[in-house]
């Protein structure tokens, strides 16, 4: 007889535990590394700011009282780091990707798990769980547990943050694609099946374009004091997290402060949606056709 601890999605759940627990002792590693480095950091839009302000965001790993779902929080800042910062730095972002590796292999192969997992895993940890007990806080966000930290490849002269405000993603779809997203939804829903009616009557080939509504977001870009290996002089990346630059000195490179929020109007996407049709093929998905 199989025993429950010897089913496979149970050696799976022990599996993201002992990940867990990796990426949890690896962020904390980090956070006493920096703190013993002396180095300087700075927060938008606080200022400067000290290790308890790191490990406070380095471990906000859950959701707030009416958050969405599919939305997390930014912590933009930038970190002076030593070899010896950027070495753990990189262990964490490797603990973050085995949690994520062996999330998605949960999410395809024991989906029934995701909420064991979401009220399991606070738990194993009780310092980081006590005081949200009770606050709102107690959920666990797992995009916000395995999102990489922003490392600069090398030294960097200055940093100039801008906000980035697209207002919308647009991925191209085929039919086959749009039909199967469609047939994941409640197909006995009268809406669902109008929806697949309209597919139905579009050519195999015609491509579909897949909406997607994105926050602003900040994103930094870096001008190295020295051209990279592939003769680059600078980078754009983006700090969802506060970004590591190496820093042997524990200074920080020129920055710049950005305004408090994004720019109410959106800039680049504009040109894409004007090749989309005004109301959406199908509405559930935010499908839309293309303009003839």
């Amino acid at each position: 007889m199989t025993t429950m601890a010897a089913r496979p999605e149970y050696r799976l759940l022990a599996e993201l535990e002992a990940a867990y627990d990796g990426l949890v002792d690896s962020t904390e590693g980090l956070v006493a590394t920096w703190r013993a480095s002396r180095g300087a950091a700075w927060a938008f839009p606080q200022g400067v700011v000290d290790a308890d302000w790191l490990h406070a965001v380095l471990m906000d790993f859950w959701y707030q009282d009416g958050q969405d779902g599919r939305s997390t929080r930014s912590h933009v800042g930038l970190v002076a780091a030593d070899a010896a910062v950027m070495e753990q730095a990189a262990r964490v972002n490797a603990a973050k990707q085995a949690f994520a590796a062996l999330l998605a292999r949960i999410r395809e192969q024991a989906p029934s798990l995701i909420p064991e997992i979401k009220a399991v895993l606070p738990f194993r940890h009780p310092g980081l769980h006590g005081h949200l007990s009770g606050s709102g806080l107690a959920r666990l966000h797992l995009k916000q547990c395995w999102r990489a930290l922003p490392l600069a490849p090398a030294p960097v002269a200055r940093v100039r943050l801008a906000w980035y405000a697209s207002g919308r993603s647009i991925k191209r779809l085929t039919v086959r694609d749009a039909e199967q997203r469609l047939l994941a939804l409640d197909t006995e829903a009268p809406h669902v099946r109008i929806q697949l009616r309209k597919l139905a009557g579009l050519p195999a080939d015609e491509p579909l374009a897949q909406v997607q509504p994105q926050a602003p977001l900040m994103r930094a870009n870096l001008f190295f004091r020295d051209p990279l290996p592939d003769g680059h002089a600078r980078r754009a990346m983006n700090v969802a997290l506060p970004l590591f630059v190496p820093s042997e000195d524990g200074r920080l490179p020129d920055h710049n402060q950005p305004p408090p929020g994004p720019p109410e109007r959106r800039t680049r996407a504009r040109r894409r949606d004007e090749r989309l049709e005004e109301a959406p093929l199908l509405p559930s998905l935010r499908i839309y056709r293309y303009r003839n």
